[in-house]
Order: structure tokens, then C-alpha cells, then sequence
């Protein structure tokens, strides 16, 4: 719709200063002289919207001028104030921000908007913490937080997943909160890397600061790190024989990476395709199913299973 369009071309102007017809008209998918009509069209309904020719030119508001919420659907009301677990803006600093906010949203809102609001908010929850985490921050977290916020170089040492242990210097660019867990996307030898914030054993934040890349931008090295991060599983395959009490289980454990075949056994039990990231785990989600999970391949890990089984039961390491 041309409102909608045209409240957009507002909002993007308000928010992003000055732009060129040509990249409004690709951010909102129209023609470059739709674009030009539509800032007549405002200039005429009376919005101190301008252009500029030539080099540096393009189409502005006046900095002095502001759009109110006036112009919001039902649905985007709604988006802004789903009930949503504040602990990560919380164990930042930014959870009485956050309420703030929110309470000036509301305020600002027009009245007929109201009743949406906690319409929403009584039938819509978005919690994205984990069942389980651990509550305390580490010792260093305000340090390395504010390392992140003025760029300031960190000394660390910090845990691998294998348990090895090393010192590194490090530019912490940015911090993130993915179901319930703190990482740190930093710098080391002209190369970003992921760190989980709690396998740092000891920080310090160094008096060298640090002058990040222009070119960086959290959102894209996120999702290409999460691309990445799946891809580099080691994939180990398993296929079993389950029995049906111990479907959901196996599916609850595996999500994702679970495939049910066609095929059962004489007994009615279920075959299933799984994928694990090591055979370390395979084995830890058949000593899980017990008497209720049947290996069919690999052929070897039934029997390293057994092998493990009659260890405990020796009592040997």
C-alpha cells in the first residue's frame, strides 16, 4: 500500500539521514521515480521533506522534525510489546532501560492502539533463556564488558573445549546471548573468533586500546558463524533399533538430527537415523536408552558400548 510505503520512506529518512532516490527506491522495492513522486506527494501534504542534485545530493528530512507512532499497524504494536524474558538485558545493565522504553512506547501511543497492547502481552511469550543456567556472572564481567564498550585490548586465559588452557591477547568487539549463554567475538591474529564467555579462567583488561574494522558488522559475522559452526560437525551417523516408548526421547535429545526409517524390526521397534557430533556422544545416548536402544551401525560401536558397560561393572577405570 502507498501509506504504508510512504510512512516507511519517513521513518528511513528519519532514522538514517540523507539518501539517494536510488537506494530508497531498492530498500522499498519501487522505481526510482515512484520515489521521486512519493516525496512530492509529501511535500505537498505538508512534511519538510527536500531534495539535493548533484554530488552529495539526495532527499532528507528536516532535522528538526519527527513522526509520531500514529501510523502504526496492529500487528507491529503487537511485535513491540510481546512479554519477553528481560534477564540478558538484565546482566548488561540495560533492564531498567528496557522497561523504560517500553513505558514510553506505550505512552506514545494512540489511544485506540492501547487494548492491544495488553492483549498481546496476555497471549504471546517469547522466554529465550535455557531451562537450566548458571546465575552468577564470572568475577571479570563488568571489566570485560566495558573492554567491549571502549575498545579497550583484554590479556585472557581462556578453556578450549578439550580442556587445554592458553593466554591470548585479544580485541573483544562484541558480546552475545544465545540461549542463555554469553560469548565474545574478538580479534586474535587478523582473525575473528567466538569465545564462550565462561571458560575464561582470568581477565584483565590491558591500558591499549584498539581501532576496529570498518568493514565489521555483528549481525553478518553471527549468522555466518552460526552457518559455520553447523557445518563443522564431525557428523558421526548411528543407526538404531528403538523401542517405541523411547522415540520421543531419542527425538527430544536429537533435535534436528534425528530420521525415522521405514523399516522395523519383528518386535515393532522403531528405526532411526541419528546424527552425532563424536561416537564419544553415540555412546552416551545408548548407555541413555539401555536395554531399549539396539545398535544396527556402525557395526564397532555396540561392542565398545559393551566394553564400557563391563568396565563400570568391574569397577576398573
Amino acid at each position: 500500500m502507498r501509506a504504508d510505503r510512504l510512512l516507511s520512506l519517513i521513518l528511513r529518512l528519519q532514522t538514517e539521514g540523507k539518501q539517494t532516490a536510488q537506494a530508497l527506491a531498492s530498500e522499498l522495492g519501487v522505481s526510482r521515480r515512484t520515489i521521486l513522486r512519493d516525496v512530492e506527494a509529501l511535500s505537498l501534504a505538508g512534511i519538510p521533506i527536500y531534495s539535493e542534485g548533484g554530488h552529495g545530493g539526495g532527499i532528507a528530512l528536516d532535522e528538526q522534525y519527527r513522526t509520531s507512532l500514529t501510523g502504526l499497524h496492529t500487528s507491529e504494536v503487537r511485535s513491540l510489546f510481546v512479554a519477553s524474558n528481560s534477564t540478558a538485558l538484565e546482566e548488561v545493565g540495560l533492564g531498567e532501560a528496557g522497561d523504560r522504553l517500553l513505558l514510553k512506547l506505550l505512552a506514545a501511543l494512540p489511544i485506540a492502539h492501547r487494548p492491544t497492547v495488553d492483549h498481546i502481552r496476555q497471549r504471546l511469550m517469547v522466554d529465550p533463556a535455557w531451562w537450566w543456567r548458571d546465575t552468577d556472572s564470572p568475577p571479570f564481567w563488568d571489566d570485560l564488558q566495558r573492554a567491549v564498550y571502549e575498545d579497550y585490548l583484554i590479556d585472557a586465559t581462556y578453556e578450549r573445549y578439550d580442556g587445554s588452557v592458553s593466554q591470548r591477547t585479544l580485541a573483544p568487539y562484541s558480546l552475545v546471548n544465545k540461549s542463555s549463554l554469553w560469548y565474545l567475538v574478538a580479534l586474535r591474529d587478523d582473525e575473528f573468533r567466538t569465545y564462550r564467555v565462561s571458560r575464561f579462567h582470568r581477565l584483565d583488561v590491558l591500558p591499549q586500546t584498539f581501532t576496529r574494522r570498518p568493514d565489521f558488522d555483528l549481525p553478518t559475522y553471527w549468522k555466518d558463524h552460526l552457518k559455520d559452526f553447523i557445518d563443522s560437525f564431525s557428523e558421526y551417523k548411528i543407526t538404531l533399533n528403538v523401542h517405541p516408548d523411547r522415540v520421543k526421547f531419542v527425538q527430544w535429545l536429537t533435535p534436528g538430527r534425528w530420521r525415522l526409517l521405514d523399516e522395523s524390526d519383528d518386535d515393532g521397534w522403531v528405526g532411526m537415523e541419528v546424527v552425532m557430533d563424536s561416537p564419544q556422544l553415540a555412546r552416551m545416548l545408548l548407555f541413555g536408552l539401555g536395554a531399549q536402544g539396539r545398535v544396527i551401525a556402525p557395526t564397532g560401536l555396540a561392542e565398545e558400548v559393551r566394553a564400557e558397560a563391563r568396565l563400570l561393572l568391574n569397577g576398573t577405570d
